[in-house]
């Protein structure tokens, strides 16, 4: 044999045991792929399927032979092409490809049957050129259930809002017949005072107190679904002005305590500010009111929360609240005390929950009993309002 058959020979031996290392790779590739527990496809720049595994096969209904050598938008008609195989990067504001994120597309079993999937793409480059895999994840049952979910999330808040519509109607309603009953009760006790025994006297007094009670309970209840039925869109509101308003109408209260009530320069929030100074007022009369003995002193302030929201604390000296009861306090109708010892209906704290949680904000509590307490919540900064407000205190 010459020196150039030889060669060649050796050249072919060569080729035919890398063409069989080649083989054996991409079989113990396959094998890999077919074991995988997620649908996996293969395809290059072209967007032609290469290699669907097992699972893949067996997701969309298709044999490996129906596959191969296909366009990829046989089995995901939509979306995928245009945004891994269009031969361009995908949009600056949406995924990237190759990057690992999970991009949810509609895909099509052979049947013609379409399903939700999530995809997560890796590029990678062999002597063919570019090649894409896929990891596909038949997404149905999540979807399914997210529908359930926000179906039952909508059914909840069309009930919340007409038992809020009920309470409106419910308690407005009442106020006149209780008005009723409370006047004809003092009648009676004005007209018959001293003239009833002992006993009669004794059920007077307790129908007195029961319809001012009810009173306080209607008004507070007409209070609490108001926030929602008479809600307005938050503006531009000033803290300072807000409180103004909630100490103006908490006066009698604070000279009857001869309570001290203090602030620092309080921002400008996004607010409604009916319901700020409604806010302000409740923590502020719940703070006078359970002072216990001393003077009450309650001081207001506010620091900025990261970019956009205000945290704001209102402190005083009370009799403090035990870290057991931090969350029962914001429900409806919680009552700490005996109602011989502290008056309320037990919504007023409710009603500060909802309205800073109407804002986008959170509320909560620190206390420890007998060293009063503070009370935090957090507001929307309005955009364009000044990074900081101007320290101080004011009386």
């Amino acid at each position: 044999m010459s020196w150039s058959g030889t060669y060649a020979a050796r050249v072919a031996s060569a080729t035919n045991a890398g063409e069989r290392r080649r083989a054996e790779m991409e079989g113990r590739y396959r094998g890999l792929l077919d074991q995988a527990p997620d649908p996996l496809v293969t395809i290059n720049a072209s967007g032609e399927i290469v290699l669907a595994n097992a699972q893949a096969r067996k997701c969309f209904g298709y044999q490996a032979a129906e596959l191969v050598g296909e366009k990829v938008d046989k089995i995901i008609p939509d979306g995928f092409a245009a945004l891994f195989v269009a031969g361009v990067d995908s949009p600056e504001d949406g995924p990237k490809p190759g990057g690992g994120e999970l991009i949810e597309l509609t895909a099509r079993r052979k049947d013609g049957s379409a399903f939700p999937i999530e995809v997560a793409v890796t590029r990678s480059v062999d002597n063919n050129g570019m090649l894409i895999t896929s990891s596909l994840r038949d997404i149905s049952a999540r979807k399914t259930a997210q529908t359930v979910l926000q179906q039952q999330l909508d059914e909840l808040n069309r009930s919340n809002e007409a038992l809020v519509q009920f309470a409106y109607v419910a308690s407005h309603d009442l106020q006149e017949p209780l008005r009723a009953v409370a006047i004809s009760v003092g009648r009676i006790a004005e007209k018959y005072a001293g003239a009833l025994d002992a006993e009669a006297g004794k059920c007077i007094a307790l129908a007195v107190g029961g319809t001012d009670r009810m009173r306080h309970l209607i008004d507070d209840l007409l209070s609490y679904s108001r926030i929602s039925t008479r809600r307005n869109e938050p503006t531009n509101a000033s803290s300072e002005a807000a409180l103004a308003e909630a100490l103006l109408n908490l006066r009698g209260a604070i000279d009857e305590a001869h309570a001290e009530v203090t602030h620092d320069t309080l921002p400008v929030v996004s607010a409604d500010p009916r319901q700020l100074a409604q806010l302000f007022q409740n923590l502020i009369g719940n703070a006078i009111k359970f002072q216990g003995t001393g003077v009450p002193k309650i001081h207001i302030a506010a620091v900025r929360d990261g970019e956009a929201k205000w945290a704001f604390t209102v402190s005083d000296t009370g009799i403090g609240i035990d870290a057991k009861n931090f969350e029962r306090i914001f429900g409806m109708f919680q009552r700490l005390h005996r109602r011989s010892d502290y008056g309320g209906t037990g919504i007023g704290l409710a009603i500060c929950r909802k309205i800073v949680e109407q804002h986008g904000g959170t509320i909560s509590v620190e206390s420890r009993p007998g060293l009063g307490s503070t009370f935090r919540f957090t507001l929307a900064r309005p955009s364009g309002t000044p990074a900081t407000a101007a320290s101080g205190s004011r009386g």
